[in-house]
């Protein structure tokens, strides 16, 4: 099958016989309808139903879920450093001794006792001053709050990605409804040439004319096809779930009117809330943490010490004792020299810190040239879709008077052939521009960080 594809769409079938190449055609399109419904159960889908499936089946959201669930950890694991930690221990050995000694007249005597020996210790330790532990600790909540933004970000991405996906599915489909619309215009066409010429009102040339237009758009046909079975894939990949089709956008669009404010109001809300800039907003407080940390280990550390410890014959000279000690202090550790290493860490730590600062910057600059660029195609929408149906409307018009022209004598079968090709270029440029202002509209929201499962349901109620 991808053999005949290519000997069809690469123009090396031209040589071949009207019938045979008509043959291939028809085998081929049988060829995809037979792969699409033996591939599995298929599905119509409506895009709030595909984002649902995406939630549940979309391979690089759960990814995103299970760090997120990971990365909560860390505010826990930080904690950890300034509570209390217990520990225990319980040893049980036997013993064999060698012992030599003299008696009173000076003889050597040897013996050789068998015994067992038994401690156990339970001890607590508390965290009095260490700012190393301090430090750790607020770097773990920053630690997670970095990884809960950066799930919201990808809550974003899944939903930008599904709605490009479900867009792709949609423009894919009426881009071949469109195709094959514009070839069986041609064949009608080629129909009535083929009439006047018979009767002596046509000439070769228009029935030439029709039919190299046609041959053009029946490779258009196939070549839609071929796009609408890729975008379609591709869009299944997201769901979890095959798709036969999705729902069409239904009649009453109209572009929604533009937020009170303007740039500056989008501005100011991703300053303030856009994922990105909230995660490296916490990556800098992490990095500051760090470095609060890697001085911190060079500091004094002071611990309260609580200890429960059991004894029995633990060496020779207390065979057959037993000894239980409390004990409960304070235990001070000052590190003096540590061979350049905590100098060098620290070091280290503030590299990291400004280069997080730098990031950051970085990306509140990239982020409001998006916020502009989004909100600008935003407000064009409105002004480019408006002509866009004006010049669809004008192009069907235009079809008409030309037929009605040809008629009367004043056009020829090129003109008739060039309004249609025009008109269907219009309806796919308008169809297009309706799913860039809808992406537009959602880039924008989702770079201020107001992009939700709401919006989906809003955008979803376009379609049916």
């Amino acid at each position: 099958m991808g053999e005949t594809t290519s000997l069809i769409n690469t123009g090396r079938g031209r040589g071949l016989h009207p019938a045979t190449r008509f043959a291939l055609r028809a085998a081929l399109r049988l060829a995809l309808a037979g792969a699409c419904l033996h591939g599995g159960a298929a599905h119509a889908i409506g895009l709030l139903q595909a984002y649902e499936a995406a939630l549940k089946n979309d391979p690089t959201y759960r990814a995103a879920y299970y760090d997120n669930e990971s990365g909560k950890e860390f505010a826990v694991i930080g904690r950890a450093n300034v509570l209390p930690s217990v520990s225990a221990n319980y040893s049980y050995n036997k013993n064999r001794a060698d012992i030599e000694a003299e008696t009173n007249t000076g003889d050597p005597t040897h013996t050789h006792p068998r015994y067992v020996s038994r401690s156990g210790a339970l001890q607590l330790r508390q965290p009095l001053f260490n700012l190393e532990a301090a430090a750790r600790y607020k770097q773990g909540i920053a630690q997670s709050n970095v990884s809960a933004a950066q799930f919201k970000l990808r809550g974003q991405d899944l939903v930008m990605r599904l709605v490009g996906a479900y867009l792709d599915a949609l423009f894919a489909g009426e881009e071949l409804a469109l195709a094959q619309a514009h070839r069986d215009a041609f064949i009608e066409q080629r129909k009535v040439n083929d009439k006047l010429f018979e009767r002596g009102e046509g000439t070769r040339t228009d029935m030439l004319e029709t039919q190299a237009r046609l041959d053009v758009a029946e490779a258009a046909v196939l070549e839609a096809q071929d796009e609408e079975v890729t975008a379609r894939n591709t869009l299944s990949g997201i769901v979890g779930i095959d798709i036969r089709s999705v729902d069409r956008l239904g009649p009453g669009f109209k572009v929604r009117p533009q937020a009170q404010g303007g740039f500056e109001a989008w501005k100011a809300r991703a300053l303030a809330s856009n994922p990105e800039i909230q995660a490296q907003l916490y990556a800098v407080e992490a990095a500051g943490e760090e470095m609060a940390r890697s001085r911190g280990a060079h500091a004094p550390k002071l611990d309260l010490v609580a200890a429960y410890t059991t004894n029995e014959s633990d060496t020779i000279n207390t065979l057959h004792q037993h000894a239980a000690i409390k004990s409960i202090g304070l235990q001070l550790n000052i590190p003096l020299y540590s061979g350049g290493q905590a100098s060098a860490v620290s070091r280290q730590a503030v590299a990291a810190h400004e280069r997080a600062k730098a990031d950051l910057q970085a990306r509140i600059e990239k982020i409001l040239i998006e916020v502009r660029k989004e909100h600008n195609a935003s407000i064009s929408s409105d002004a480019k879709i408006a002509a866009l149906e004006k010049a669809v409307a004008s192009g069907e018009l235009l079809v008409k008077a030309t037929e009605q022209s040809i008629k009367g004598g004043v056009r020829i079968n090129l003109d008739l052939l060039n309004a249609r090709q025009q008109m269907f270029s219009t309806r796919r440029d308008l169809s297009h521009a309706r799913y860039n202002y809808f992406l537009s509209s959602l880039r924008l929201r989702a770079a201020a960080g107001a992009l939700g499962r709401e919006d989906v349901r809003e955008l979803a109620a376009h379609f049916q």
